[in-house]
């Protein structure tokens, strides 16, 4: 079960920095906390050049201490096994009930622990998977982003989807102030600001 306001944010050589912003920046101006975990405790560096110091390392990291743990992409997902101890954490992560959020290269890694055979879920592109040599093939969904359970999977032009996907999961924003954040961060659609600046706040606002 998920436990508590604070959410954990992977970080490793590579990351893809733009794909976790929204879920992240939201989640923050919602009450929860975001913790940065890392192989280790040493500064990793993200594809944008940016130096990150992890607040703690994955080996210190338990499913009860956490709401959410989000995996963003990274080069490093199809380069080796480097980033394999963050799926498998993953594993453990929803065999506890708590939540999985993960994005581009990531979800190529989840796919390589087997989370993604029995679970519908996206990515970039379906041979993309295919080539994990995964079983989940029939699962896949042509989506922006898909939740099954507590696994919540998106491609790497989704950085938005994801978002939306996380905060309603996690029940930050109710249906109706879900979809207009959505449309205006999306879609551009100043219409939506007709709800998020209305009354309807807060989690359970239709």
């Amino acid at each position: 079960m998920t436990s508590g306001t604070t959410v954990h944010l992977a970080v490793y050589d590579t990351l893809a920095d733009w794909e976790t912003g929204h879920t992240t920046a939201f989640l923050a101006q919602n009450g929860y906390t975001v913790r940065t975990v890392g192989p280790t405790l040493e500064p990793v560096t993200s594809m944008g050049g940016l130096r990150v110091q992890p607040d703690l390392a994955l080996a210190e990291l338990r499913p009860e201490d956490s709401a959410l743990l989000v995996l963003p992409g990274a080069g490093l997902w199809d380069a080796g096994d480097d980033l394999a101890p963050f799926a498998r954490t993953a594993r453990a992560f929803l065999d506890a009930g708590t939540p999985v959020a993960a994005i581009c290269g990531a979800t190529a890694g989840l796919a390589r622990e087997g989370l993604l055979d029995d679970r519908a879920h996206t990515s970039a592109v379906s041979f993309y998977l295919a080539a994990t040599g995964y079983g989940g093939g029939e699962r896949y969904v042509e989506a922006d982003a898909v939740t099954d359970g507590g696994l919540i999977t998106a491609g790497p032009t989704e950085p938005v989807a994801l978002a939306r996907e996380v905060l309603g999961l996690l029940g930050v924003y109710g249906p109706k102030k879900l979809d207009a954040w959505y449309r205006l961060f999306h879609d551009s659609d100043p219409s939506a600001y007709e709800v998020l600046e209305g009354t309807e706040e807060g989690a359970g606002a239709e």
